[in-house]
């Protein structure tokens, strides 16, 4: 197989991988609504036992990068798609409390290989950064804008049970079909077009402790407001809703974060990454801030535009990864971001469950946009770090 051949089949499973991974890991926050009302229990106790996988999501996404240096990407993504729809099989099975935190440890389990193996291969494969990391992105986008809906519609016309089992079979096609078309990881560390442009740091240390603090608190707003989401909904559009008109409306707003993926593709390519940072994670603690404020239209309106900065900083994000670290250590260096993203970012479910059940959703939001207001002010002082007399700010971030 010739190396564009293996590099465009391998860009391509990603993406698709990047939407299983996000759609089967918000089945359950949308399903639990059904589950809920099935067995008479309520909403906060449920949504804990979520906890475990999200904390499993970040935890094992830390070694992910040191065993694909021994076992290969390509091996642990085939695992990754079997692993899933094994997951999703059991949890269609489970009767009890305790075979719904088991099988969601599971998911989280194998889900938690995605991100630093997937984002490793695109970026070790791409001749075009900024613009495969922003379809990259709109393929986990989208995921998670139609795991709300079409969970919603599956729970409604065929039983929770069957939101689950037909993502898990898909998930299994997928795997078998990567691994028949996928014989091999290609170059293990890049291609010259997607590492030529490595920016030098001379003050690694102080980026590094401000980027690291930026990924833990956009991990929170990250995961507070996808998990929450169809409940926010649910409980503050002004009016009773259906499931899968709630389910739909979550879509909706996953869709604008979509957008402003491929929108910020574009923008990597074009402009320096200190600047788009700080541009970009002002909207955060704006969007959340109304969304806290308000119910109805409003409300929906600060969420489109909170959900669209999230999902735009995950993309500027990778991009500083690709750019700042060496090709030979970049698995690792996905694996430590995804770790401190994710890992903290597992708090965000009891967070959920604890203050919605102090002061319902209006403490919830204003938490999220309290973790936004860290990101904008560490996005602040990394672009005055890089621009100081000290820090090279001339080199163009393409």
């Amino acid at each position: 197989m010739s190396p564009d051949l293996l590099s465009r089949r391998t860009i391509t499973f990603v993406n698709i991988a990047h939407a299983l991974d996000h759609f089967v890991l918000l089945i359950y926050p949308t399903a639990v609504i059904a589950i809920a009302a099935e067995r008479q229990l309520s909403y906060d106790s449920l949504i804990s036992l979520s906890t475990g996988a999200f904390v499993a999501f970040g935890l094992f996404s830390l070694p992910m990068g040191w065993i694909a240096d021994r076992v290969g990407r390509r091996n642990l993504l085939g695992i990754f798609f079997g692993g899933c729809g094994i997951a999703c099989l059991g949890l269609s099975t489970a009767n009890s409390s305790v075979m719904f935190g088991i099988w969601l440890f599971v998911l989280g389990l194998f889900s938690a290989i995605y991100h630093p193996i997937g984002s490793t291969a695109l970026v070790t494969h791409t001749s075009h950064l900024g613009r495969d990391l922003g379809i990259n992105g709109v393929w986990g986008n989208l995921g998670a804008a139609f795991a709300s809906g079409i969970t919603a519609l599956l729970a409604a016309s065929l039983g929770w049970r069957a939101a689950f089992i037909f993502p898990g079979l898909t998930c299994l096609l997928a795997g078998i079909a990567f691994i028949i078309l996928v014989p091999g990881d290609g170059d293990p560390h890049g291609k010259s077009g997607s590492a030529r442009a490595e920016i030098p740091v001379t003050r690694p240390m102080t980026l590094f402790l401000l980027f690291a603090a930026a990924i833990v608190a956009g991990g929170m707003t990250f995961n507070i407001t996808t998990i929450a989401l169809p409940k926010i909904i649910d409980e503050r559009a002004g009016t009773t809703l259906p499931l899968v008109v709630i389910g739909s409306l979550a879509t909706l707003v996953f869709v604008f974060g979509a957008l402003t993926q491929l929108l910020m593709g574009r923008l990597v390519d074009r402009y320096t990454l200190p600047r788009i940072f700080v541009g970009l994670t002002i909207l955060q603690p704006l969007g959340l801030g109304l969304a806290a404020l308000t119910s109805g239209i409003p409300m929906l309106a600060g969420l489109v535009l909170a959900m669209a900065a999230i999902y735009g900083q995950v993309v500027v994000n990778d991009a500083m990864v690709a750019r700042y670290v060496p090709a030979q250590y970049r698995a690792r260096a996905f694996s430590v971001r995804y770790f401190l993203g994710f890992t903290t970012s597992g708090l965000a479910v009891p967070l959920i469950a604890l203050l919605h059940g102090m002061s319902g959703f209006t403490l919830v939001l204003s938490m999220a946009a309290t973790f936004g207001t860290v990101i904008f002010l560490c996005s602040l002082g990394f672009f005055l770090a890089v621009q100081s007399p000290s820090e090279p700010s001339s080199l163009p971030a393409r």
